[in-house]
């Protein structure tokens, strides 16, 4: 572990859609770096990218690639994580994993720093992200949580094509085009046509009829917040958008709730960014909220369905917030903390 104030960091993935946000997050936030490793697969290994003036050379992500690293952090699917994080943990490199290998694993610190920093002291060298639509919805329902106590809640989600990838961008893009020509309307990354439309269909489904995504939002939640018997239900759907999700949550307390005071912690939560005018049309909205550090609330009103509920909407940047950006800000305010990158036995071996 680098003794000095800035450290060596690693991006696997770094020539994906997340890599590449991490990239230019870690410049433009000025992320102490005494190094930054590019690391991707076999076949992106050589390339060369342009980082802050400078070309750096892609390496391929093997376990010997994680030597001398202070972070590592994972842009990749779930397989490579799972194969190489606890490689790189055994090499003292602290990893902060973007996938959802680890979120479950009760070992590893499932965080939003905004939320759970603490839980990032007992790490045994994987930390963990949220998905994209968790990190999004509990922006605006974990200071809630803490005012009234949630007791129950319903997440509706409308997802944007760039938290499928790449593809699903330029497939939009491409049956936008064909539609203004007239043209036959081709799909292959979705199983209907997005354009103009919307897919209730976010990964797998399981035998309970809810998809991966949907159980995603309420297992997450629960170990975020801390409430393991939490009701949680989600419907996540793809919606014509490039670029940040929203979520309507309605959600039911412990407490008589106050439309004033939720606006009030809402505010002054650092996560979030209050923009509730609905007589002046001032309310988030996915294309307000690209490449916002914050994520936009709104909306708020009394739920006429509980007795003690809110309605509210929550728009943010799913490359950001929901990937990208929450991986730097756990490092960011670990360091901030003077909480261990290393684990202790590693820092005491």
């Amino acid at each position: 572990m680098s003794n000095s104030s800035s450290y060596r960091v690693g991006i696997v993935g770094a020539t994906g859609a997340v890599g590449q946000e991490l990239i230019g997050l870690l410049l433009s936030r000025s992320f102490p770096l005494a190094e930054l490793r590019l690391l991707a697969s076999a076949r992106s290994a050589g390339r060369q990218l342009e980082v802050g003036g400078k070309k750096l050379t892609v390496q391929e992500a093997k376990p010997e690639a994680f030597d001398g690293l202070d972070i590592a952090l994972f842009a990749a699917e779930g397989a490579i994580a799972k194969a190489l994080a606890p490689e790189a943990a055994k090499r003292g490199c602290l990893v902060l994993d973007k996938s959802s290998a680890f979120r479950m694993d009760p070992k590893v610190p499932l965080v939003i720093p905004e939320i759970n920093l603490a839980a990032t002291r007992n790490h045994a060298g994987i930390i963990a992200s949220p998905n994209c639509s968790t990190a999004i919805a509990l922006m605006g329902l974990y200071p809630l949580h803490r005012k009234f106590g949630v007791k129950r809640v319903f997440f509706s989600t409308y997802q944007s094509v760039s938290g499928t990838g790449a593809d699903a961008i330029d497939e939009l893009e491409a049956q936008t085009q064909a539609y203004v020509k007239g043209a036959a309307i081709e799909k292959k990354v979705y199983p209907y046509q997005i354009f103009q439309n919307l897919i209730p269909h976010i990964d797998s489904f399981g035998a309970d009829g809810y998809t991966g995504e949907e159980t995603k939002m309420r297992e997450e939640s629960r170990k975020i917040m801390g409430l393991p018997a939490l009701q949680v239900s989600a419907t996540c759907v793809r919606v014509p958008v490039v670029r940040a999700h929203s979520v309507t949550v309605n959600a039911e307390f412990e407490q008589p709730v106050d439309v004033a005071a939720a606006r009030e912690v809402l505010a002054a939560f650092p996560g979030a960014q209050l923009l509730d005018d609905p007589a002046n049309k001032v309310y988030p909205t996915p294309l307000d909220f690209s490449r916002q550090v914050k994520c936009g609330v709104g909306r708020i009103r009394r739920d006429t369905a509980f007795e003690n509920g809110l309605t509210f909407w929550v728009s943010g940047d799913n490359l950001w917030k929901g990937a990208a950006l929450n991986s730097i800000q756990i490092a960011e305010a670990m360091i901030r903390e003077g909480i261990a990158l290393r684990p202790r036995e590693l820092a005491t071996a």
